[in-house]
């Protein structure tokens, strides 16, 4: 099976760039400090705001700070954004998801509900809601960015247990007495799993998105943390002078939400049978 996977990745040139674009991230964030050129947060203030040149091929920032060597530490947040937010929506959802669709009656109304009326907030506006009353910072900003995904995860697993509770494997376990937690979680779950890593993607993409949108509304990470959405709004009042400082940070938002949906589809095409390419 890994043969196969590696075979159709191997067939599409855009699956290929996604992936090297999440190793590179993996690598510059475990190697960021000898990766780097120069310090994230030392700068020349004689220098502020200097273009792209071959000693900063980025340019610099409006405190006079190297460009790369911010992008590049920037994906230690990143990945920080991503992994948080998935271990906080991911649990939550498959639990909630699992009980609303397995156990039915009054618990499927009463958490149908409440996802409902999660949903029927925009998610900027609700993690917006919870940011305020959290207070700003990164790690709150993960924190609701994680929240307002929750609903999301929990709407797929319930529509998912729905559809795999009438299953026969599931009324043979049933029939050999085996309790609803047994059946939820050692039957029901490693068969939607599937279904499950592919909004896992596309919700690292969505969390990327959200995070970068309160850190550029100044909610996010703090200076001199080189956050790239904090990178957005701590140079968005130089854009007319020098564009570059918020063109790249911009780009490297652009490069890596694109590789997530990228592998996210690629992942959905393998496993859903009906839109595999034979």
């Amino acid at each position: 099976m890994t043969f196969n996977v590696l075979k159709e990745i191997m067939k599409s040139p855009m699956i290929c760039f996604a992936l090297a674009v999440m190793l590179g991230v993996f690598f510059l964030a475990a190697f960021a400090d000898f990766v780097a050129p120069y310090s994230y947060h030392e700068g020349d203030l004689w220098k502020m705001l200097e273009p792209p040149v071959l000693e900063h091929p980025l340019g610099r920032d409006q405190l006079g700070r190297d460009i790369l060597s911010r992008i590049i530490h920037g994906t230690r947040p990143l990945l920080y954004v991503i992994s948080i937010t998935l271990l906080i929506a991911v649990p939550i959802g498959i639990l909630l998801g699992l009980l609303s669709g397995y156990v039915g009656g009054l618990v499927d109304l009463t958490i149908s509900r409440v996802i409902d009326t999660l949903l029927s907030f925009p998610t900027i506006l609700l993690a917006l809601a919870i940011v305020a009353t959290l207070g700003t910072g990164l790690q709150n900003v993960v924190i609701a960015v994680g929240i307002a995904e929750v609903p999301v995860f929990a709407r797929l697993v319930r529509g998912l247990t729905l559809s795999e509770r009438e299953s026969l494997f599931v009324e043979a376990a049933r029939g050999l007495g085996a309790g609803r937690a047994r059946i939820m979680f050692r039957h029901i779950l490693p068969n939607i799993s599937g279904p499950i890593v592919v909004q896992m993607t596309f919700g690292a993409a969505t969390a990327i998105l959200w995070a970068a949108a309160l850190s550029f509304l100044g909610l996010g990470a703090q200076p001199p943390t080189p956050c790239w959405g904090m990178m957005l709004y701590e140079t968005k009042p130089y854009f007319r002078v020098a564009p570059h400082s918020m063109i790249f940070p911009g780009l490297a938002i652009f490069i890596v939400t694109f590789s997530v949906n990228v592998i996210g589809e690629a992942l959905r095409d393998y496993i859903d049978p009906k839109m595999r390419v034979r």
